[in-house]
């Protein structure tokens, strides 16, 4: 799908593109490709010059294959975008190519801060004067949708707190909020390595000395919103880890309530098996042998010796 943009009055207006006379007669100044076909690469090589690079090469890791400009003068740049779902939250690397006065974005999902700017520009008029500008409120909105996400997980987090903290935490509950914690370490994780990708990307854009005073400052803004949301990070991650251990500090103590029962019944039972063992031995003089009570003196002292150390036990406290 290829979304073009053009500048109207100041507003960031979508073009509608479904045949290459479409898009040769429209003078963008974004153009948006979604999972684009080969068809789709053809008209933007062939309109603009523009090779865009295939899933394999935007997915590189090396700055160097990251953030370049190639020998025509093309200023290539991969930025990751979260992209939070239902089941979970990933993160959706976009290839930037800034040429001939235009930005060219591509990337293989429809992301919600490429939305959330398309609405803002339209009805911001004045908010965007170029490509450059664009791509400054891509990297602004992606910091405040990851400021928002953070936002999602401190309440997680307080939900789990509540649930972990209370008076009675069994092991169903301690199941379920070790998950949650787990599933709110990874979007921390993913936010974080979000941030520090956008870092990364406008710091090489101050450093290339494309950007104008206005845009220059824009950016050294970005930069402080991306440290402020770092903390946020760090903190979350200590909570986290805090959660953690604390439920597996609850789970361990429900384990070791187990073992003392078993405990203390092993300790209860060793009298009367003590008892019964003496009883049992087959020597021909025993004082209780002939007695008619000897039979039921053996089993009352064989309970009375269980029910003692149970006594004993509660006496101190030591089964609560």
């Amino acid at each position: 799908m290829i979304n073009v943009f053009v500048l109207q009055n100041g507003r960031l207006n979508q073009v509608n593109i479904e045949t290459r006379n479409d898009l040769e007669s429209a003078a963008p100044v974004w153009v948006d490709l979604t999972d684009p076909n080969e068809e789709e690469r053809g008209w933007v090589k062939s309109i603009y010059g523009v090779t865009l690079p295939g899933e394999d090469e935007v997915k590189d890791i090396e700055a160097s294959a990251r953030y370049y400009e190639a020998e025509n003068g093309d200023l290539h740049l991969r930025t990751d975008f979260l992209l939070e779902e239902d089941d979970g939250s990933r993160v959706v690397t976009v290839a930037f190519i800034l040429a001939r006065n235009m930005l060219f974005s591509v990337h293989t999902d429809d992301l919600p801060v490429f939305r959330l700017v398309r609405m803002r520009a339209r009805s911001r008029p004045g908010s965007i004067a170029d490509y450059k500008d664009v791509l400054l409120d891509l990297y602004a909105t992606d910091a405040e949708y990851s400021a928002d996400a953070l936002e999602g997980i401190y309440q997680s987090l307080e939900d789990v707190s509540r649930s972990v903290l209370k008076k009675e935490l069994t092991d169903q509950d301690a199941a379920a909020a070790l998950g949650a914690i787990a599933q709110e370490e990874d979007l921390n994780g993913r936010i974080r390595r979000n941030m520090m990708d956008t870092r990364r990307a406008v710091s090489f854009l101050m450093r290339g000395r494309l950007l104008n005073g206005e845009q220059f400052e824009e950016a050294r803004q970005i930069l402080r919103d991306i440290e402020s949301l770092d903390g946020h990070t760090a903190f979350l991650f200590d909570k986290i880890n805090f959660l953690m251990d604390a439920t597996v500090g609850f789970i361990n103590i429900n384990q070791n309530k187990i073992i003392k029962i078993f405990s203390v019944a092993s300790v209860a039972f060793l009298p009367p098996t003590l008892i019964a063992s003496i009883y049992g031995m087959n020597f021909r003089i025993l004082p209780e042998l002939n007695w008619n009570l000897g039979y039921p003196f053996a089993l009352l002292l064989m309970v009375g010796s269980a029910v003692t150390p149970f006594w004993y036990f509660r006496r101190r406290g030591w089964l609560k």
